[in-house]
C-alpha cells in the first residue's frame, strides 16, 4: 500500500498537461479524475485527486508507466490481492444468507476485466493538504467618502452604517456557503455490491449510523480494510443489509488539515449483465420472517411487486449513477 501511495504522490506532482493526457473521458470510468469534477451528493466539489483502474489488462486503459517505472506492476498486485480478497467475502456472504457458496460469485466473475464485461474498479484517492492562500489572508479594505455633516448630537457617532453592516454580513454569510460546498467528498452511498476502503492515519472518513441523522468518525487501525455495503447487495438483500452512507470532512485540527491524506477503494461490482432485483433469502436468514400464512402471502405479493419496480442490470445502475455525479 506504501509504495502504490509513494506512485500516487509522484503523479500527482506531474505536470498538468502531463496528468490530462490520462483524464476520464466519456461514459468509460477508467483514467485520472481532477479535483473538483465530482460531486457526490450533488452539489459540493470533492477536493481530491482519483485514479481509476478497471482492468488489469496490459490492452486495458493506459497508466502512466512512462513518466513512473514501475507504476502497473505495483498496482497490479495490490489490486490482484484486493480481488481475490473479495472473492473470499463473496462466498462468505452468501454462506451467512444460507445461499450456495458460489451464488454471489457467480455473479462476479468478471472484476477487473474491463469495463465491457464489470464496473469494478480500484481507485486511488489522495487529498491535497488544506493550506490558506496567502492572498486570503489579506485585510479586507474597504473604501473611504468624507463629506462635510452637520452634528445633531454633541458626541460625534462612529458607529458603521446600517448598509454597510448589512453588507458585511451578506458577504460573510455567501463565504460560509462557498465553504460549505467544498469537501474532501461529499455524503453518498457506494453504487456496487460493497467496498474494500483502506485508509493512512490522517482521518477524516465518517458514516452515518443506519435509522439515524447521526455521523460517526471512523478511528484508523494500521491495516484495517474497512468494508462497505453498496446499493445493488442492499437491493439483493430487500434493504436487511443497508447501504453504508459515508463522507470525507474537512478536519477541524489546523495540523491535520497541513497533512495529505491517502486512500484506496476496491469497487467490487456484478458483471454488467448480471439483473438486480431482491433475492428469495431462506427464511432463517430473514430477520423479520412473518408467521401466520395469510402474513407471508402477502409479504410475497409485497415483495414480487418491489421486484418488479426494481428490475434493472448491474451495468444501467451504475451508469445512472455516474452520469449524477459527474453532472455538472
Amino acid at each position: 500500500m506504501k509504495q502504490v501511495y509513494g506512485h500516487l504522490d509522484d503523479f500527482c506532482k506531474l505536470s498538468d498537461n502531463t496528468k490530462e493526457t490520462y483524464l476520464r473521458k466519456g461514459e468509460t470510468n477508467h483514467g485520472y479524475i481532477k479535483p473538483g469534477q465530482e460531486r457526490f451528493d450533488g452539489k459540493s466539489k470533492d477536493i481530491r485527486h482519483t485514479f481509476n483502474i478497471c482492468t488489469l489488462k496490459p490492452d486495458g486503459g493506459p497508466l502512466p508507466d512512462e513518466p513512473l517505472p514501475g507504476f502497473r506492476d505495483h498496482v497490479s498486485d495490490l489490486a490482484t490481492d484486493f480481488k481475490r480478497l473479495s472473492a473470499l467475502l463473496l462466498q462468505a456472504l452468501a454462506v451467512g444468507m444460507e445461499l450456495p457458496y458460489g451464488y454471489f460469485l457467480e455473479k462476479h466473475r468478471h472484476i477487473l476485466d474491463g469495463e465491457s464485461e464489470n464496473q469494478s474498479t480500484f481507485r486511488l484517492l489522495y487529498y491535497p493538504p488544506l493550506i490558506e492562500d496567502d492572498g486570503k489572508n489579506e485585510l479586507l479594505r474597504g473604501t473611504c467618502k468624507y463629506s462635510q455633516q452637520r452634528c445633531t448630537k454633541d458626541e460625534i457617532d462612529l458607529s458603521l452604517p446600517e448598509d454597510y453592516r448589512a453588507k458585511v454580513r451578506e458577504q460573510q454569510e455567501q463565504e460560509e456557503q462557498e465553504l460549505q460546498q467544498i469537501t474532501r467528498c461529499g455524503a453518498h452511498c457506494d453504487y456496487g455490491t460493497f467496498t474494500l476502503l483502506a485508509q493512512d492515519s490522517e482521518g477524516g472518513l465518517e458514516v452515518k449510523l443506519p435509522g439515524t441523522d447521526r455521523w460517526k468518525r471512523v478511528g484508523h487501525l494500521p491495516g484495517a480494510i474497512l468494508i462497505n455495503a453498496g446499493e445493488l447487495l442492499s437491493t439483493w438483500t430487500g434493504e436487511k443489509i443497508s447501504a453504508l452512507q459515508h463522507r470525507v470532512i474537512i478536519p477541524q485540527e489546523e495540523t491535520i488539515r497541513t497533512r495529505g491524506r491517502h486512500s484506496l477503494a476496491f469497487f467490487v461490482h456484478p458483471d454488467n449483465c448480471i439483473s438486480i432485483a431482491p433475492i428469495d433469502l431462506p427464511a432463517s436468514s430473514s430477520s423479520n420472517s412473518l408467521d401466520s400464512d395469510e402474513k407471508k402471502t402477502k409479504g410475497r405479493k409485497k415483495s414480487f411487486k418491489t421486484a418488479k419496480s426494481k428490475i434493472y442490470n448491474a451495468y444501467q445502475h451504475v451508469q445512472r449513477r455516474f452520469k449524477e455525479t459527474y453532472a455538472s
